[in-house]
């Protein structure tokens, strides 16, 4: 049987600093613990499978998340505007992290995407500006619009030859990537991918790639080299 929290307010003061969800809850509702501004920490019980949307919109003062082995699913907004929030560890049973999930969670520095999750959707860890590193698996076959977009402190990314698209704005400003392998299996590069990539000095891009939207590489003021393979 499904039992929601609904409400911070059904199991502590809206002003806690650290929380502990009960065990039984199977969902964090949809905007539970909606500008809890004080919130530090929480503790997600093993029966809880997923987070709603906006969950925890705007918790300003939360500083890491450690996710139970049974949550799959991970709402739009979930974490948007946790601005203090530093470190997140998701588990495998993760299949699906919403739009925008990690939405200008400035201090993130670092997250490592599970193998069971197959596409890195929109805007996702966009305003990132801490993140540095990125691990995608071999399940991902898309990188949604503007995922990635402003990580300004991403050095490098490693693609899986299992990504077949790299969609509009994906990469847009992100300052400290210097070189990008584009993999085999990529068909397509949208609009503005890689636009202000700054630091961008090196791109080897495969013969698979079909489609090269206007302004992928704009702006890119320290590319030197760009590598298209034959055919």
């Amino acid at each position: 049987m499904e039992k929601i929290l609904l409400s911070v307010s059904q199991i502590a003061d809206q002003n806690q600093r650290e929380v502990v969800i009960p065990e039984g809850y199977t969902k964090i509702g949809d905007g539970a613990f909606r500008y809890c501004e004080a919130l530090v920490s929480v503790v997600i019980p093993n029966t809880v499978t997923e987070i709603g949307e906006g969950a925890f919109h705007g918790c300003e003062s939360l500083r890491g998340v450690e996710l139970p082995g049974s949550v799959a699913t991970i709402g739009w907004g979930a974490f948007h505007g946790c601005g203090s929030l530093e470190r997140v560890e998701l588990p495998d049973s993760v299949v699906e992290i919403g739009k925008g999930a990690f939405y200008g969670c400035g201090s993130l520095r670092s997250i490592e995407i599970p193998g069971s999750v197959t596409e890195i959707a929109e805007e996702v860890f966009e305003d990132c500006h801490s993140l540095a590193s990125a691990v995608i698996p071999d399940s991902v076959t898309r990188i949604a619009d503007r995922a990635f977009h402003d990580c300004r402190s991403l050095r490098s990314m490693e693609i899986p030859d299992s990504v077949t698209e790299i969609a509009e704005e994906a990469f847009y400003g992100c300052r400290s990537l210097r070189s990008i392998e584009i993999p085999d299996s990529v068909t397509k590069i949208g609009t503005g991918a890689f636009d202000y990539c700054t630091s961008l000095e090196s791109v080897m891009i495969s013969e698979s790639v079909a489609e090269i939207g206007w302004g992928a590489y704009s702006d890119c003021d320290s590319l030197e080299k760009i590598d298209v393979a034959p055919g």
